[in-house]
């Protein structure tokens, strides 16, 4: 860079497309760049700090600032002296927050606009979205920007960034600013926090084999640096002669790889490209839809006690089950854009940046499963857990056995504790009375030693018993103290569940029951860490919710 020292900004500049948005900046040696976000300090990873980024830092070819979009003195002093802004930030998209996305998509991109038209800057670059056009009921099929803003935006993300976008057109030509607006549509590549982590995580928790829709839906996906190209195309035609840059000025441009594909396919070659099982079980839309809107509503209640932001939410649900994908040749004819980046090779260094992310890269298990430690580790733990496929199909069998001939039968209870000891007793005779080899098979006799009560036995269960005699005698004393409200609330839940237990007939109980136990130990031990996850989550929310009911009591009284 030789003459005058030439200055842009991006704002948003530490967030993903942007970083490589700088990244390419620096490189080309356009500018000397001034990066703006909202944490007090840039902190770089190794990569950043031994590279082009960390370098320019140390020469002043770059800087970074501090600032709140929201804040227009900030503003003002973020931009005072750039050539040209790239504004970029905006929330997390998957925060559905009407508030924050208002905030910084409308006001501070207002305050973005007023700041460049006050301090005379030549050229303002938006990024906006290629959901501005999108409702979520009907697919776009190769879309160009003649599709009006939809009157049903997807989410509130959506919306604000509709109407940023609008603001930023609407200025283009005040005090010599020239606009535009970039729609990027589903970015991805290394450095993504989003799209890649989130497939992971549902791989791992045993998700990855089911997609929503028929599979069919057509999607356009953008290599993160193709989002970056296009916005130093975009600077180049607004900063060129007169007839370009009115061409170019005052437009919206989507902007994709040119390469549609379906959605589930592109997910696949992902997931299988880190060696995890790829979609293939369909679920319908519409089955799913009143389930994300039953947890969208959950997350209304507990998302201000810290609930996480699901993943299963209607708008999530359009998005994977609806065809998108745009035109590009305006991007193309205006502002001299192509992809730099074909798909695959995007995917490609896509999954390298993922390493850690690889299914044999996973963390673990260590010693027994939670749920075989508590099923005692023997043989109840192998059965209910299927370790020993033979002996859990045998139990089943006996278990079938027992119900059709004892329990459907509704015989009385000593009709049924007679009958199966008949059974029993004839079965032992037969056994007794079996040879050692029966057509080459070895029978093995049961020692008479099986059924022996051993001394050490009888005293292990006589002090199991007197543990927790004087255990409940322990409580009964606690609660006769009338000061533990924590284990009043214990001893009531426990007596209403087997209360609950109680009025349910035996028979019901051995069909519903046992099912249960073998799919609820086993569906456990296999997703045992996304399920105590869960249960921490649930834990601390509760915990979080107690803490402010009982602040608000606190406070209510000390105002009595």
């Amino acid at each position: 860079m030789s003459g005058e020292e030439r200055w842009c900004v991006v704002t948003g500049g530490r967030g993903f497309a942007a970083r490589h948005l700088v990244e390419m900046l620096i490189q080309y040696d356009m500018f000397s760049v001034r990066i703006a976000d909202l944490e007090p300090q840039i902190t770089l990873t190794t990569e950043e700090q031994n590279g082009a980024l960390g370098h320019a830092l140390k020469s002043g070819r770059a800087n970074y600032v501090s600032a709140d979009l929201r804040d227009k003195p900030q503003v003002l002093k973020v931009i005072e002296g750039a050539e040209v802004v790239f504004h970029m930030a905006a929330p997390n998209s998957s925060v559905n927050s009407q508030q924050l996305h208002y905030s910084v998509n409308v006001q501070g991109t207002k305050n973005v606009i007023d700041a460049c038209v006050e301090l005379k800057v030549k050229r303002l670059i938006y990024t906006s979205s290629a959901s501005v056009v999108f409702d979520g009921i009907h697919g776009i099929i190769n879309g160009d920007e003649s599709l009006p803003y939809t009157d049903k935006p997807l989410d509130s993300y959506s919306a604000t960034k509709a109407e940023g976008e609008a603001a930023i057109l609407k200025a283009n030509g005040t005090n010599g600013l020239l606009t535009c607006s970039l729609r990027p549509s589903s970015i991805f590549g290394p450095g993504d926090r989003l799209f890649v982590p989130s497939l992971v995580a549902a791989a791992r928790a045993g998700k990855s084999k089911f997609m929503i829709g028929d599979g069919n839906n057509i999607y356009d996906f953008t290599y993160v640096e193709n989002v970056a190209h296009a916005h130093i195309c975009a600077d180049r035609a607004l900063a060129s002669e007169q007839e370009v840059a009115e061409k170019a000025a005052g437009q919206a441009y989507f902007i994709t790889n040119m390469e549609p594909i379906k959605f589930w396919e592109f997910t696949s070659l992902i997931l299988e490209g880190l060696g995890y099982e790829r979609p293939r079980i369909k679920i319908p839309a519409f089955a799913v839809m009143p389930i994300a809107q039953v947890i969208e509503w959950i997350y209304k209640i507990f998302g201000p006690y810290g609930m996480k932001v699901p993943q299963l939410i209607p708008s999530r649900i359009r998005l994977l089950s609806c065809s998108r994908s745009f035109n590009c040749s305006k991007a193309k004819d205006r502002l001299g854009y192509a992809p730099i980046v074909p798909l695959e090779e995007g995917l490609k260094r896509t999954l390298e940046s993922y390493p850690h992310l690889r299914a044999e890269n996973q963390p673990k298990r260590v010693g027994p499963s939670k749920a075989s430690i508590c099923l005692g580790s023997g043989k109840v733990a192998d059965t209910l857990l299927w370790k020993d496929k033979k002996q859990t199909l045998i139990t089943l069998l006996v278990l079938v056995a027992i119900y059709y001939n004892f329990i459907a039968s509704q015989s009385t209870i000593v009709t049924a504790a007679s009958k199966l000891l008949m059974v029993v007793s004839i079965f032992l005779f037969i056994h007794g009375n079996l040879p050692e080899k029966v057509f080459g098979y070895t029978i093995e006799k049961i020692p008479m030693s099986y059924f022996n009560l051993s001394e050490e036995r009888s005293h292990r269960t006589a002090l199991s018993v007197a543990s927790s005699w004087n255990a409940s005698v322990n409580v009964l004393k606690s609660l006769c103290k009338g000061n533990d409200w924590s284990l009043f609330f214990q001893v009531v839940i426990s007596l209403l569940i087997l209360s609950f237990l109680g009025a349910i007939s035996f028979q019901t109980l051995f069909i519903i029951g046992l099912p249960v136990a073998f799919a609820a130990f086993y569906l456990y031990e296999k997703n045992e860490q996304a399920i105590d996850s869960m249960f921490l989550e649930a834990l601390s929310l509760g915990c979080k919710m107690k803490s402010d009911i009982t602040k608000k009591v606190v406070g209510s009284k000390k105002k009595d």
